[in-house]
């Protein structure tokens, strides 16, 4: 459980981190990692490698029970949540009436039961928002006593399979409830990297002592939320409130593939969530204005959030939400928004940078092949 320290929570996992001479900073309300000693590069670099275990419990874990779970969850997002298989995980959004996205989210389903993990920043926003729309015969229950951490890289089955064989049997989105050396846990074969992986969450009395054992096997470093980002954005995955927010639509956000088919105007439970007449209304007319697109620099000059994009002419046509300089790809990614004329593969905008005006393609998001095991 998150313990106060001034206006700062600390995971249960803060005394280790600090034991192992981690750079901690102020994160959505919480006392995180940034990077450990090997430093965010090596750190990156080793997770693409190797495997990589991250500290994410400022993430809201959430149980919803309750026989008309799924079909209220439904009601707030536009996915399938009803005929979600028991044992698999599916990423949704919530959306406002506006039909901007208030969060991204992964759903469960338990069984008996509705598993959701909403990101840090939004966690007392969202448990708000579906307590006030889940309505009666729906129980949310607030998992603040467990942590979560995510294991990540190439090595990582192998890693965790000496610990528990049964880990290697799951496939990319599935979850399951898994004894791990004597602990309850829930265990998923996914994560934030683009590399197949497992986010694994644990009672908070239990979360160090299982750390220290993952950290015992030797393809496993601690790595910080640094590395965490330049990861998650060579794979083009959004970070909330960057990429996406409460302006931007799913298809601005290109995120047309997560509204299911059945909530599509000719679904078999179509519509039905908040902002439906407008989400639908843009996949029929394609009448958004922008879209959010990934960005290939040149050279080895970082374009960061913030920077402004224009066209050969010097007209302004777009901004930057996430950029960095990749390290698996030696070459400055990022993401953003540009008007839609501007969004074909292969076009070359420029981002201001220090008074420059540096030359970016915008390309395919991963920009690195992702590995998810799909068996």
């Amino acid at each position: 459980m998150a313990q106060a320290q001034g206006e700062l929570n600390r995971t249960p996992l803060y005394d280790l981190h600090v034991e192992l001479g981690a750079k901690m900073v102020p994160f959505a309300g919480y006392d995180m990692p940034v990077q450990y000693p090997l430093g965010v590069k090596k750190e990156h670099l080793h997770t693409r490698d190797a495997s990589g275990l991250f500290d994410v419990s400022h993430m809201g874990q959430v149980k919803l029970t309750g026989a008309n779970a799924a079909a209220a969850l439904e009601k707030l997002v536009p996915v399938d949540i009803i005929d979600l298989p028991v044992g698999k995980q599916r990423y949704a959004l919530f959306t406002n009436e506006d039909g901007g996205i208030m969060d991204d989210l992964m759903v469960t389903n338990y069984g008996d039961w509705i598993y959701v993990v909403v990101n840090a920043a939004c966690k007392e926003q969202d448990i708000a928002h579906m307590r006030a729309n889940l309505g009666e015969g729906v129980e949310l229950e607030e998992l603040d006593d467990r942590a979560l951490i995510a294991i990540q890289g190439p090595k990582t089955a192998e890693a965790l399979s000496r610990i528990q064989p049964a880990v290697a049997d799951l496939v990319f989105m599935d979850s399951r409830i898994i004894e791990i050396d004597g602990v309850e846990c829930f265990v998923s074969r996914s994560g934030y990297t683009g590399e197949d992986g497992y986010e694994i969450s644990i009672p908070a009395s239990e979360t160090e002592r299982l750390t220290r054992l993952f950290l015992e096997q030797p393809e496993i470093e601690a790595i910080g939320l640094g590395a965490r980002d330049s990861l998650r954005l060579e794979s083009g995955l959004c970070l909330y409130g960057h990429d996406i927010d409460t302006t931007t639509t799913p298809l601005e956000g290109s995120l047309i593939w997560a509204i299911s088919k059945c909530r599509r105007a000719d679904g078999e439970r179509a519509g039905g969530f908040p902002g439906a007449e407008k989400i639908l209304g843009q996949i029929a007319n394609k009448d958004w204005t922008r879209k959010r697109v990934g960005l290939l620099g040149e050279g080895r000059a970082p374009v960061r959030e913030g920077t402004e994009l224009f066209d050969a002419e010097g007209n302004k046509i777009g901004v930057v939400t996430s950029g960095t300089f990749g390290p698996t790809i030696g070459a400055p990614v990022a993401m953003g928004y540009v008007e839609t004329a501007f969004s074909p593969l292969e076009t070359v905008v420029y981002a201001e940078v220090r008074g420059k005006k540096l030359p970016m393609t915008v390309s395919r998001a991963p920009f690195i092949e992702q590995r998810y095991y799909r068996g």
